[in-house]
């Protein structure tokens, strides 16, 4: 569908064609007449589906139509980082170059000045404001934030909000909003928690679902089955073999993501890393250094699976496997984007078979598995079980046991590579 087969004004459509967009997500084609209609939306969509113009181009139509007051807030935006209202904010300023529309974006830092400028956009009534949580509530509590003339509320990444325990924080927030107002809702997946908030904070929603799409397929996906102390092993011997560029490292944790860096470090590779427990200071240098190809490999936790806009990512390694299915496609989705080639690798441990098994169940095919370098010794085979016992097709992961893998191909050893 195209964007001006949507009931989109002038102002709008200008504004689109200018930046070429011509062509509706499917996330965009079933939320803008939504959002349109004035109904309150439950949107399920991943990131990467087009989600943030899924919401922001029906607002910003509203809002060129006039009838709101100029001097008031007149909508907020909640995201679950700061990387990710920054990102919202940029699209925002992209949207709105053609259209009468001021935006703030609020979010945490040790800045001072940061902080002054965020109270005068707030102040002076910025038609759109853009906020992590907490931040907001930090100047909500001081007083000077005046919500009660927002039409529309916004709630990006949902479940990851919930993820990180801003919940309390939000029904907060909810209290300072008229009654009277347009909730809209995206998140990535549909838990419990996030139907028991929706049933909270929407009114009768209409709901739009897109299933979890599959990873591109141009993306080379593979996997070393492999002991947990094999793994820095692994990456010395990749890396040896072909200098790292533009590669991404998810960990578990924050703690196994300064250690991962830590050894990546002592290996002379040009490493960053970025968890939460960074500054925010430190989060945009370590981020700007990488999109600027002065680092080579950041080592991240999941805080960056979503919602941070690197096109020309060739590689994605999980150190460990994600924790279900949707966040392995999230992860392996920040690589092959605009058109790119990529490749996403998973080291699977012992313990972490059976999670990966139910990844390879969810994609319904059988990620190839590369055997473990001979000099890192003895690699332990491939036999996730579930309650119903071991899983057919069990098979050895690699070291010496390449052999006996199923296809002819595997016994070659090569690691897939991007297409240049």
């Amino acid at each position: 569908m195209k964007f001006s087969e949507l009931q989109l004004n002038d102002n709008v459509l200008e504004a689109l064609d200018a930046m070429r967009f011509e062509e509706c997500t499917p996330i965009q084609a079933e939320s803008i007449p939504v959002i349109l209609e004035d109904r309150d939306l439950i949107a399920v969509a991943q990131t990467g589906t087009g989600k943030t113009a899924a919401y922001l181009l029906p607002i910003l139509n509203k809002l060129s139509e006039g009838g709101h007051p100029e001097d008031a807030i007149n909508c907020v935006i909640m995201a679950p980082t700061r990387e990710l209202v920054q990102q919202i904010d940029q699209q925002m300023e992209g949207f709105s170059y053609f259209m009468p529309a001021s935006s703030v974006a609020v979010y945490g830092g040790n800045d001072g000045v940061l902080f002054e400028q965020q109270k005068k956009g707030l102040t002076l009534g910025a038609d759109v404001v853009i906020a992590t949580p907490g931040r907001l509530i930090a100047h909500l509590s001081l007083g000077y934030v005046d919500l009660s003339r927002v039409s529309y509320f916004i709630l990006d990444e949902a479940d990851r909000m919930l993820d990180m325990g801003f919940y309390d924080d939000i029904m907060q927030i909810v209290k300072y909003l008229p009654k009277e107002h347009q909730t809209i809702m995206f998140s990535a997946t549909m838990p419990d928690k996030i139907q028991q908030l929706a049933k909270n904070i929407l009114n009768n929603p209409a709901e739009v679902k897109l299933a979890v799409s599959k990873p591109a397929e141009k993306i080379v996906q593979a996997a070393y089955i492999c002991y947990e102390n094999q793994k820095l092993g692994i990456i010395r011997n990749l890396f040896a073999e072909q200098a790292p560029e533009r590669v991404i490292i998810f960990a578990s944790s924050k703690i196994k993501v300064k250690e991962v860096t830590k050894s990546l470090k002592q290996m002379k590779l040009n490493v960053g890393e970025m968890h939460s427990d960074l500054e925010q200071a430190q989060r945009e240098e370590v981020m700007y250094e990488f999109k600027a190809g002065r680092i080579n490999i950041l080592v991240a936790t999941d805080i960056v699976a979503r919602g941070i806009d690197i096109d020309d990512i060739r590689l994605v390694l999980n150190y460990d496997v994600p924790h279900d299915s949707e966040d392995y496609v999230h992860r392996i989705g920040r690589t092959a984007r605009a058109n790119n080639d990529g490749v996403a690798l998973t080291f699977v441990s012992e313990k972490e078979q059976a999670n990966f098994k139910n990844i390879e169940n969810f994609l319904e095919k059988e990620i190839y598995k590369i055997p473990v370098p001979e000099e890192l010794g003895e690699a332990p085979e491939y036999k996730p079980r579930s309650f119903a016992g071991r899983v057919r097709g069990d098979y050895k992961g690699g070291g010496r046991h390449n052999g006996n893998s199923r296809n002819n191909n595997r016994k070659s050893g090569k690691r897939p590579q991007p297409r240049k």
